[in-house]
């Protein structure tokens, strides 16, 4: 027989409403919201906190795109430029002419130079000595440009020069080549074709050379 005692709630029950929501709950249940550091409770966020997250969500996004660009492949290199073809009077001989289109299907070396070219005094013994040495098997014509005949023939007799010269009377060839008075010397690698593989500005070392004349003959350009 019931003794008309109800029987003591169970653990944790003491204080919870019917609907089972602590006592003193002031959410009511409903689903709590994650407390950022430094929040009282019951704070909403500031403006400035929010803008700060902003901010950092925007760069980290920017870092991965910058990232992703970064791993793209490299554009493939342009494609060479043909050698502008020209025809000069020899420095040695005006009565001879130096022709590029006479040597069309070999791979040549085109060298613009002066006398009075500071650079040129250590780069045209060392062509000399390079064209001596290769004995006929690479081709150099160089061009005489913005210079004195009188002068030219000294320098090139001076310096052991064995390759045809051909003697700029008009900045033509030069103004083709888009060699400027203050670029010279420069210097042009051409392969069979006469594509330019290769363009060195300023004296050319032993390195330019080498690696000229492999592009020449038939590596790939830069």
């Amino acid at each position: 027989m019931s003794s008309g005692t109800e029987p003591p709630a169970g653990p944790g029950a003491e204080g919870r409403p019917a609907g089972g929501t602590p006592a003193g709950d002031p959410s009511g249940g409903r689903p709590r919201g994650v407390r950022l550091p430094g929040m009282g409770a019951g704070q909403r966020p500031s403006t400035t906190l929010i803008v700060v997250v902003a901010v950092i969500v925007g760069l980290i996004g920017a870092v991965i795109a910058i990232d992703a660009t970064s791993h793209r492949a490299p554009k493939p290199a342009a494609a060479p430029k043909p050698a502008p073809g020209f025809t000069l009077p020899s420095l040695l001989d005006p009565a001879q002419q130096v022709s590029l289109s006479a040597y069309r299907g070999h791979p040549v070396i085109v060298n613009f130079f002066a006398s009075w070219c500071g650079p040129c005094q250590k780069e045209t013994p060392l062509l000399a000595r390079f064209y001596r040495a290769s004995r006929g098997t690479v081709q150099i014509i160089g061009v005489d440009a913005d210079d004195q005949a009188a002068a030219a023939r000294g320098f090139v007799a001076a310096k052991g020069v064995g390759y045809p010269i051909g003697f700029e009377t008009t900045p033509a060839v030069a103004n083709a080549y888009n060699v400027s008075e203050i670029g010279i010397p420069e210097t042009f690698f051409l392969n069979a074709r006469h594509l330019i593989v290769k363009r060195v500005l300023g004296g050319v070392t032993m390195q330019d050379l080498t690696a000229g004349v492999a592009l020449m003959d038939g590596g790939a350009p830069r």
